[in-house]
């Protein structure tokens, strides 16, 4: 017989375990709120776990995603005390690297298309600026001879995803969140009209105060939640590689990204190149043509990759929406706040993430400035 097994009820349950529902989690519980986080695997084992960790507003700024750019410089601000936080609460440190980025040209092809990248982010009043072959050849000596051109982007940084999962996990544990891993959602528990906790796979009915749903690209799925308040999120294959240099660090100190590869340092001799973008539906097959095209296209302007070990070679699904944005906050069904859709953004976005969405379960509505991600841009004009 399906049960609520706890008298008083959290305050707020998070479907999902991965950097954006802990991130939110810990915000939550740090505001005083009692917090159940319920995730279908082990914490941090899905998109999180695969992601490269760039946190790259400006490396990816576009004229056609200017508010996506506004929130992920308001993000990246926030990311040295928000990695200081948790270092302090958790007592895990969540690898935040501040080792600026480089976007190479192999080619005059890609260098004109730099040059091109360069005054678009110099009409947006970016902090950037172009770099002859001979001056990115200073800052990073294993960069090919033959490149063209490169822009230096000091304020895009990195951050590792796999030591952000664990200090996020320290941190919400020590804040008070009930973790609860291998925990699948059956669905959306609704009273009254109103979202009111989760029913698991085991039968058992979590009751809370209001629920948050961050389970990535499954988070439109959810059963129960009403035909007009779901929002569109799509899942978005990824594949990456994970490679060590056995001599040990030295081969590069920055984020390099090129218009086929980028490749992440951790700065221990470990790398991390990615990423594909497939449209493959739920498919987490490894290809050897992705194998080949990634190594590929890193060798032209890093020709020592070719001499490092391949440690894994793995693929994940980003959650992506029809405008490739977040939906965060309160949906159409009164209690079910959404902290989904992030795509390629989802460690970059985790701070500011998180607090708004808090502030929209606490307010009941977000923020002025999130307004353009705010759920009803799907919702709205959707008949039941």
């Amino acid at each position: 017989m399906a049960s609520t097994v706890d008298q008083h009820p959290p305050d707020l349950v998070v479907i999902g375990g991965g950097v954006i529902g802990l991130a939110v989690a810990w915000r939550a519980a740090e505001s005083g709120m009692r917090v159940v986080v319920v995730e279908r695997g082990e914490l941090g084992r899905q998109a999180s776990h695969v992601a490269a960790g760039m946190l790259a507003p400006v490396a990816e700024a576009s004229f056609a995603e200017r508010d996506l750019l506004v929130l992920g410089l308001e993000s990246a601000a926030r990311w040295p005390a928000f990695a200081r936080e948790l270092l302090d609460r958790g007592g895990l440190d969540p690898g935040l690297r501040e080792c600026g980025t480089l976007l190479v040209a192999p080619d005059r092809d890609q260098a004109a298309a730099l040059d091109r990248e360069l005054g678009l982010r110099e009409s947006l009043g970016l902090a950037v600026r172009r770099l002859r072959p001979s001056e990115a050849r200073r800052l990073e000596p294993g960069l090919a001879p033959a490149i063209n051109a490169a822009l230096d982007v000091p304020g895009d940084h990195a951050v590792d995803p796999r030591e952000l999962v664990a200090s996020l996990v320290a941190a919400a544990a020590a804040a008070g969140v009930t973790l609860r891993p291998r925990e699948p959602v059956a669905g959306l528990l609704v009273e009254n009209g109103e979202a009111a906790g989760v029913i698991l796979e085991s039968g058992e009915r979590v009751a809370a105060g209001a629920v948050v749903a961050a389970a990535g690209c499954w988070s439109g799925a959810l059963e129960g939640i009403p035909r007009e308040a779901r929002v569109p999120v799509r899942p978005v294959k990824g594949q990456i590689l994970r490679l060590r240099d056995p001599s040990g660090p030295g081969l590069l100190t920055r984020v390099v990204r090129t218009e086929e590869a980028y490749l992440v340092p951790r700065g221990d001799g470990r790398y991390v190149l990615g990423a594909t973008m497939e449209e493959r539906g739920f498919d987490t097959t490894v290809t050897a043509g992705a194998v080949h095209e990634l190594l590929r296209g890193a060798a032209d302007v890093l020709p020592g990759i070719w001499e490092l070990e391949l440690e894994e070679a793995a693929a994940g699904l980003r959650p992506g929406t029809p405008d490739n944005a977040p939906v965060l906050g309160p949906s159409m069904l009164r209690g079910l706040h959404w902290a989904t859709g992030h795509h390629r953004n989802g460690i970059l976005l985790a701070p500011v993430t998180a607090d708004l969405v808090v502030a929209g379960i606490r307010d009941g509505r977000l923020p002025g400035s999130a307004a353009p991600f705010a759920a009803k841009r799907f919702t709205a004009g959707v008949a039941a």
